[in-house]
């Protein structure tokens, strides 16, 4: 019997974490590794990878119906923090080893039973440095590693990238990308600062990129102003990229923020916040501003010193995108196959 990978990613909708782990199974498939999906009912995840040589198995999501799922498995992959107890049950049950891909900085549930799951676990890959200290310090008997979430290798359609910025008649677009979750992203504050800037900057453009539960909350901030622009969810992220002249990210909480790699690979200087693993990927005044989070004025400094600079700009992201070269996709898949090899032995 092959050796055998299962995911799990009980998401019930397709954000950063998704497309990390679709990222990975079809990195993983092009090199004839064995694997399953474990998700959730009717998600998007499940849909995008109906191409791919990966057995779906849609279950309700519970951690009983996910530990079922994963009865075969040589070695459980837990993409979210929802099923590491399924993955604990599992191998408690039949002695299988699990992963956990840690992709928040938030502080993990002071509980024993926490404890317990994520001492068992083979491995806690966090997506950066920083999460991974975050998770040092929750329990130093975790066995930790880093692997870095890579980019999404975002296709650009040059026609359709110009024709989005012909829209724009020569404004100067701030773009962001992400799902609508103003909790974590901080989208009001690119609201504020649009605000701010209407009536003595009217050629800047903000524009956000993505879905999500805060949509009608932002629209409705933004009621009004002539400078903010909602695409809702777009399956041609890298047209929009490519037309962008800046991008930002104003986050309150992040693990690594993997769009960011996205942005860079399209030469895009960035603001982002300063926080979780995003200034491992975004130095200051190297290819991007970094900000403080829930700081609009400094977004908004950052924002007008970039568009004062436009050689600045050119500069910052000529280093990013060459930066965004140790940050690819496929270095991160490598990374978990050596990662499960190094429990199992030779998968492929």
């Amino acid at each position: 019997m092959p050796v055998k990978i299962v995911h799990v990613n009980t998401a019930r909708g397709y954000r950063g974490g998704e497309r990390q782990t679709e990222l990975l199974i079809r990195g993983l498939a092009s090199r004839g590794v064995c694997q399953a999906l474990v998700t959730r009912r009717g998600a998007p995840l499940a849909a995008r990878l109906r191409d791919v040589a990966v057995e779906i198995r849609e279950v309700a999501g519970g951690p009983l119906s996910v530990a079922r799922a994963a009865r075969d498995a040589s070695l459980v992959h837990v993409h979210e923090g929802r099923s590491v107890y399924a993955a604990f049950l599992r191998s408690l049950l039949s002695g299988t080893p699990y992963v956990i891909t840690r992709r928040v900085n938030n502080p993990i549930r002071e509980h024993w039973f926490a404890h317990q799951a994520y001492r068992r676990a083979a491995r806690v890959a966090a997506v950066a440095p920083q999460v991974a200290e975050i998770v040092r310090a929750y329990d130093a008997a975790i066995r930790l590693c880093v692997v870095h979430s890579g980019s999404s290798g975002l296709p650009v359609d040059p026609s359709k990238s110009a024709a989005i910025r012909a829209s724009l008649e020569g404004k100067f677009v701030v773009g962001h990308v992400g799902a609508l979750d103003n909790d974590q992203k901080g989208q009001e504050f690119i609201i504020a600062v649009a605000r701010e800037l209407a009536g003595s900057h009217p050629d800047v453009l903000f524009m956000l990129v993505g879905g999500g539960a805060d949509e009608a909350m932002l629209k409705a901030a933004a009621d009004g102003l002539p400078n903010v622009t909602f695409t809702g969810f777009v399956e041609n992220v890298g047209d929009y990229l490519a037309a962008f002249d800046v991008f930002i990210l104003p986050s309150n909480r992040e693990g690594i923020g993997s769009i960011l790699f996205d942005a860079m690979e399209q030469g895009l200087p960035v603001v982002a916040s300063r926080v979780g693993g995003v200034p491992d990927i975004v130095h200051h005044e190297e290819n991007g501003l970094l900000i403080d989070p829930a700081s609009p004025a400094q977004l908004r400094d950052a924002i007008l010193h970039l568009k004062a600079n436009p050689d600045l700009c050119a500069a910052y992201g000529r280093r990013g995108k060459e930066l965004a070269k140790d940050f690819t996709g496929e270095a991160m898949w490598r990374k978990y196959l050596a990662l499960y090899e190094s429990i199992l032995g030779r998968l492929a």
